[in-house]
């Protein structure tokens, strides 16, 4: 009885043993390894595409920030033409002077007209551009002499000059006035808006 429960006791170790080999060494159990074998591998080589690709577009990035900020540039120019529609005109009067409008847009012209001027009426229009609230520049002078000439028309068209330090739109926008020097006539206002005319150069200059 104790040799054959020996034996019996042996085949069951023997059989436990060679069970043991073939689950360690089965094909479940190599996929297993290899898939975490493969984690390892690749999922550093994802981050480092990754981490690549961040840096490319940054390069990238800072390499065409002066092309997005032109281009940036070209569409807010034609935002602004898109808004422009000519007014009709109102032809606002003083005395023998007359404008054509109350609000021109930035490039379009402004008539001046004078008409009637007595042989005793002598001196300047003076176009007077806003710095601020309160103050502004000469922006152009005009002489007149109804002696010489009772009747004239003339027209100008406020741009962006360095000459003139009007570096951009900024410069231009706002209430001027038109001043009549030698004379009682009261001031002519007008307002130059943010419109655009089609076509104009409105690029900043200094």
């Amino acid at each position: 009885m104790k040799k054959g429960l020996v034996i019996g006791i042996t085949s069951i170790s023997v059989i436990v043993v060679i069970a043991s080999i073939l689950l360690v060494t089965s094909p479940k159990s190599n996929v297993i390894e290899t898939d975490k074998t493969l984690d390892n591998i690749v999922k550093p080589e994802k981050e480092e595409i990754q981490v690549e690709n961040v840096l490319n577009n940054l390069k990238n990035t800072e390499t065409n920030s002066s092309e997005i900020q032109k281009k940036y540039d070209e569409l807010e120019k034609i935002d602004l033409e898109n808004e422009y529609s000519p007014k009709p005109r109102e032809w606002i009067t003083s005395g023998p002077f007359q404008i054509d409008r109350s609000k021109y847009a930035i490039g379009e012209k402004i008539f001046l007209v004078l008409g009637g001027l007595g042989p005793e009426e002598k001196g300047q229009i003076a176009v007077m551009r806003p710095l601020n609230a309160t103050h502004y520049s000469v922006y152009l002078t005009i002489p007149f002499d109804g002696a010489k000439k009772s009747a004239f028309n003339y027209y100008l068209e406020p741009q962006i000059s360095k000459a003139k330090e009007i570096c951009s739109v900024n410069d231009l926008t706002g209430k001027w006035t038109v001043v009549f020097r030698g004379t009682n006539y009261p001031n002519l206002n007008f307002e130059i808006t943010k419109e655009v005319v089609p076509g104009t150069k409105i690029e900043p200059v200094c």
